[in-house]
């Protein structure tokens, strides 16, 4: 079975497997969320029997291979590559054609504590700070409206817990009378220490509002009652770290190079170099590696786990959900001699994930791999597992 398959290209080891050794565990020494358990067990169930699937049957010269379902978790390693470039097809559609810069938002050492017990909020609350400040300064120095994507990433390279967020902004805007493009300056954006000191005061006054909504009032570090003003004075001194990048020139890199952070998970299969029943070493950063115990390595991967509902990829400005006039007539500015009918975007046309692994890789699942001969499926049944994911995609 397989015969004509090699292994090449597949990561050796699997965290999934890490997770059915060592789960118990885990969960001896650590409380789990009901969102944080429910990732596990997709990552465990992701393409095995548990899920079902089919077997891939080629007549012509006697090829059988068995494709089981993924469970499609978002936090899962190996159900992320095809959503990734089915998100960056569909976004390349929607970017305008000018240089984007990439800008690093990243909340300070003090909120991290919050982060972790009130994450749906801490974060929510970093997207406005940050979505803010830059529409803020586009209003104040360009006297426009910019177009803003940013994704939410939790971890370092070593799974520690690091909350930032990563924007890609349009170098430049729409007028605020849309009568032209208002491009910004070539080599920066805005100054990162402005870009600082303005999500310093947006995220100060975010934790203020939600105090004063009762939103932390079971937080054991707040106890005290003026626990939280020092955390202000803490904060009101601390250093906020933003960081930017040079502008792409080519809005495919741009789409290419967001994409990377989109569908990223804390760890990769790829990443992992030894696994072993004491030990889990992986690759960091500039060619180095870090080795943790198996239910340290867990704990650090389920601490990045997004509550249920929370959106990681959010946009802005003229990249809003209803900002598709604008984006029109920004369309328009920059391309004066484009009709509008042809600004105007098509329809997508929904296609199958076959059809859409085809496009993007070229791999064929209907086509044998040792003669290209058309392949028969036939379905398996899902065998029989406590709580499986309610929605499943087949293997690619």
């Amino acid at each position: 079975m397989d015969s004509c398959r090699t292994s090449g290209g597949q990561p050796r080891f699997d965290i999934a497997e890490i997770v059915r050794q060592h789960r118990t565990a885990l969960e001896a020494e650590i409380h789990l969320t009901p969102a944080q358990g429910r990732v596990l067990s997709a990552i465990a169930l992701c393409r095995t029997a548990a899920l079902g699937g089919h077997i891939d049957t080629c007549p012509s010269c006697g090829f059988e291979h068995p494709a089981y379902n993924s469970c499609r978790n978002r936090h899962c390693p190996k159900c992320q590559a095809l959503r990734q470039e089915q998100w960056i097809a569909a976004r390349t559609e929607q970017l305008l054609p000018v240089r984007h810069f990439h800008v690093v938002f990243t909340l300070p050492s003090e909120i991290r504590g919050l982060g972790k017990a009130y994450p749906s909020q801490i974060f929510g609350a970093l997207f406005s700070a940050a979505s803010e400040t830059l529409a803020d300064l586009g209003e104040s120095r360009l006297h426009a409206r910019l177009g803003v994507t940013m994704v939410l990433h939790t971890w370092t390279r070593e799974l520690r817990f690091h909350p930032h967020v990563h924007a890609l902004v349009t170098a430049g805007g729409l007028a605020e009378e849309a009568s032209h493009w208002v491009p910004s300056n070539s080599k920066y954006l805005f100054s990162v220490k402005v870009m600082g000191q303005l999500l310093q005061g947006k995220m100060m006054a975010e934790l203020r509002d939600l105090h004063a909504k009762g939103t932390f009032a079971t937080f054991k570090d707040f106890a005290e009652p003026d626990s939280f003003d020092h955390l202000m004075q803490k904060l009101a001194s601390s250093h906020w770290n933003v960081y930017a990048k040079k502008p792409f020139g080519r809005v495919d890199h741009v789409i290419q190079y967001l994409g990377r952070y989109t569908h990223r998970v804390g760890m990769a299969n790829s990443r992992l170099v030894d696994v072993r029943d004491d030990a889990v070493t992986f690759r960091t950063k500039d060619g180095k590696t870090a080795t943790l115990a198996p239910v340290e390595f867990l704990r650090r991967f389920v601490q990045h786990v997004l509550p249920d509902g929370f959106h990681k990829i959010r946009h802005f400005g003229l990249y809003a959900g209803a900002a598709d006039e604008a984006r029109r007539q920004a369309l328009e500015c920059l391309n004066p001699s484009t009709p509008a009918s042809v600004v105007a975007q098509e329809e997508t046309v929904s296609k199958s994930w076959e059809e859409d692994l085809q496009l993007f890789t070229g791999r064929d699942v209907n086509r044998c791999p040792c003669c290209g001969g058309l392949i028969e499926r036939r379905a398996v049944a899902a065998t029989p597992t406590r709580g499986p994911p309610a929605t499943r995609e087949l293997a690619a």
